[in-house]
């Protein structure tokens, strides 16, 4: 069976073939942080990918699609591929929240950069650069689960409500998901900048 005939299938051909990499190249010495941190960028990329999807060509997509008279609508989008891209969206933030605050944890900075590296004796600035994409991955995950997804489950349909509240639950999914294209910015900035020394020195 081809691996690329589905979804799985491509994932798990993908997940082998970087192990067998991994090995080729590093050895068979397992190194927890870099797996912790591979774990990380996979989620990020899916996470942060949907959310330039739904910001970039979904949301203005849909909005063309509703003002063509005539045209196909927006039903398909809607019905079909929105849940399944918010499901995958939500559960990528979860798991590049959970694997960079592991990853943190492992390398004994969870502490130091979630006080931007001022708790200690001395100022921290490598914490400092990774505590700024901390908080602001930490702010991104909660509008994805407390403003994004419930209220995209009403304008979805997927809960019952009436037209003003679908009406208020769109201007609040949409300005928290504008918030988190926002944020990524920096944020991004700030991962790439702990691992390579900032960009400003």
């Amino acid at each position: 069976m081809n691996p690329l005939e589905s979804v799985r299938g491509t994932i798990i051909a993908g997940i082998v073939l970087a192990i067998i990499i991994g090995v080729a190249t590093m050895g068979i010495a397992f190194n927890a942080g870099s797996f912790i941190l591979w774990i990380h960028v996979l989620a990020g990329i899916t996470w942060i990918g949907l959310l330039y999807y739904f910001n970039f060509v979904q949301v203005p997509a849909l909005g063309e699609a509703l003002s063509d008279e005539g045209g196909p609508g927006g039903a398909g989008i809607t019905k079909y591929v929105a849940p399944r891209a918010l499901w995958w969206f939500r559960w990528g933030a979860l798991l590049t929240w959970l694997s960079g605050a592991t990853y943190l944890a492992h390398i004994g900075l969870f502490k130091a950069a979630f006080m931007l590296g001022m708790g200690g004796e001395t100022f921290n600035a490598q914490a400092m650069i990774i505590g700024v994409g901390a908080w602001f991955g930490t702010i991104m995950l909660f509008n994805v689960w407390v403003l994004i997804w419930p209220n995209q489950k009403k304008v979805l349909g997927i809960v019952e409500a009436s037209a003003d509240e679908i009406a208020k639950a769109k201007r609040v999914a949409f300005l928290a998901s504008r918030t988190n294209t926002l944020l990524s910015i920096p944020m991004l900035m700030s991962m790439v900048g702990f691992g390579h020394g900032g960009f400003f020195i």
